[in-house]
């Protein structure tokens, strides 16, 4: 399943090996800015977040405090 990406600038595509529609970024131009960033999975669902909220999780992954959640998987 995918979702409605028209208007939509895309950013990155995580894995990208394969045809399974894999999680992608983008920006919504249009969006209010709480929503501008949008990201979807491979089962067609879609979060949206500011781009402040992205940019913390940016900063977070950086400083190691998702290393301890991908050690367990």
């Amino acid at each position: 399943m995918t979702i409605d990406t028209d208007g939509l600038q895309h950013i990155a595509t995580f894995c990208g090996q394969c045809n399974c529609g894999c999680p992608e970024l983008y920006l919504d131009p249009s969006a209010d800015e709480e929503r501008r960033v949008v990201i979807s999975d491979d089962f067609g669902q879609r979060i949206q977040m500011s781009v402040r909220q992205l940019a913390d999780l940016v900063a977070d992954a950086r400083n190691g405090v998702l290393d301890e959640v991908l050690a367990g998987a």
